[in-house]
């Protein structure tokens, strides 16, 4: 499939998801509109073998409502909500789409950098397609020297602008988790096939962590954060976990509350907030928190 014949597909997606509803008549006129079309109109017949592409290749149903006219929509519009792989496709060639439209701007679109790594992704996905295990020199962050090792992948994860891979090290008998971008070399070996364990589902995996860190050996606890009245927007509009409710609002401060395991990358995100956030239970984990805070007061002592 042409990458062109994709971005078309991403926008009538985009199109038809955005208006709720729309006719197939606003539908080409908003088509001539954009430079895909080249300034030729939709035919109602390639609209129709798009609708079938879309739901093959994204899951997403358009339906059509007769009553009032023929409109157009997502049937199961509740697929673009949430951190699937779905949803991170169609808003990744988006933003694509988006930026090669605006090239005569490109000075004022300013992107994140992102470290190093994604050359291995391609293979890691591959291996894990066909349950093979990839030889792998790396060298974490803290240490002098690499090594090299084997690990059957069983997943991958992204993270604050960075790919790491999950998977079983056969020397040490445990899941572990590698950061993509300290990957020095790593090929797949056709030779050495795995058993993907049925009893491995990522999505639980991480479901009481934030981040990257599991913290096998911490406890999953409800955690009580008050934060501050302007700061509970961000915290509504961006969640840091899908467990996150709302329990209490006035006007001055809010109250979540999340069932996570607190860990050290859930404590690098509430001080990233600063006094906005405040850990009110665990009793434990707030004291850490204070513990933290004071450690980096005591270095700007002077």
């Amino acid at each position: 499939m042409s990458r062109n014949l994709l971005n078309k597909y991403v926008w009538l997606v985009e199109t038809i998801y955005r208006a709720k509803q729309i006719s197939f008549e606003e539908i080409n006129a908003k088509w001539l509109d954009n430079e895909l079309s080249e300034g030729l109109e939709l035919p109602l017949r390639t609209f129709h073998k798009w609708r079938v592409a879309v739901e093959e290749m994204f899951g997403l149903i358009i339906d059509c409502k007769r009553k009032g006219g023929y409109h157009y929509y997502i049937a199961n519009a509740e697929e673009l909500q949430g951190g699937n792989i779905r949803n991170w496709l169609l808003n990744t060639i988006s933003v694509s789409n988006l930026l090669i439209d605006n090239q005569n701007i490109k000075d004022r679109i300013l992107l994140e950098d992102i470290p190093s790594g994604q050359e291995h992704l391609t293979n890691i996905i591959n291996a894990m397609q066909n349950n093979l295990t990839i030889t792998m020199t790396y060298q974490n962050y803290w240490s002098k020297s690499s090594h090299t090792f084997d690990v059957e992948p069983y997943c991958v994860k992204l993270f604050k602008q960075r790919w790491y891979v999950v998977g079983r090290t056969p020397y040490y008998d445990q899941v572990r988790i590698y950061s993509l971008d300290r990957i020095l070399y790593l090929e797949v070996a056709n030779n050495k096939k795995f058993q993907m364990p049925k009893s491995f589902n990522p999505e639980e995996y991480f479901s009481e962590c934030y981040g990257i860190n599991v913290g096998n050996d911490i406890k999953a606890e409800t955690i009580k954060l008050k934060v501050s009245s302007t700061q509970a927007n961000y915290i509504r509009a961006v969640p840091l976990h899908h467990s996150q409710q709302e329990v209490e609002r006035n006007d001055n401060f809010s109250i979540f509350e999340l069932w996570l395991r607190p860990t050290s990358d859930l404590i690098r995100e509430i001080l990233w907030h600063g006094n906005d956030i405040e850990v009110i239970e665990p009793t434990e984990f707030r004291n850490e928190i204070a513990s933290t805070i004071e450690e980096i007061r005591g270095k700007y002592n002077v």
